[in-house]
Order: structure tokens, then C-alpha cells, then sequence
């Protein structure tokens, strides 16, 4: 896989996990009660607690957006078309 490919690659997965963060938050901000309803029966959460883990959740995922697909891109961006 030469660099271009895998900037396209890394660039490519960047945009659609920031598509699946923003759906997820939609998700949590339109249906939060519905969500807390299905999660709250099966592992006993309280409202507190769901909203900690949630957020958690997406902290954790957008870290690892960042550390692993943004960050290299960037690199591989500002080290120019031949990677030299």
C-alpha cells in the first residue's frame, strides 16, 4: 500500500466515524429516554449513571478517532505526496 492509498484510506475512516459519533449523539439527545429504558432494564441504570457511561463512551471513542485515524492523517498529510 503505497501513501496516498493510505492517506485516502485513513481520511475515508475518519469521516465515517465522526458520521457514527454525530448518530450516536443524535441518538442520545433525541431518543435518551427510550435508549435509558431498553439499557436501564437489562443492566440496572440509573439516569446519572447511563448519561456518565454514555458520554464515557463517546469521550473514549472520539479519543480513539483522533489518536488513530485523524492524528496519522494529518502526518502523512503535512509529509508531503512522496512521504519524504
Amino acid at each position: 500500500m503505497d501513501i496516498e492509498t493510505l492517506r485516502d484510506l485513513l481520511l475515508y475512516c475518519t469521516i465515517v466515524n465522526y458520521a457514527i459519533i454525530t448518530l450516536w449523539f443524535c441518538a442520545f439527545v433525541f431518543f435518551h429516554d427510550a435508549i435509558h429504558r431498553l439499557h436501564g432494564r437489562w443492566f440496572q441504570l440509573t439516569p446519572e449513571r447511563f448519561d456518565l457511561v454514555s458520554y464515557a463512551g463517546m469521550a473514549l471513542y472520539k479519543i480513539g478517532v483522533l489518536l488513530f485515524n485523524l492524528v496519522p492523517w494529518l502526518v502523512l498529510t503535512w509529509l508531503g505526496p512522496a512521504g519524504t
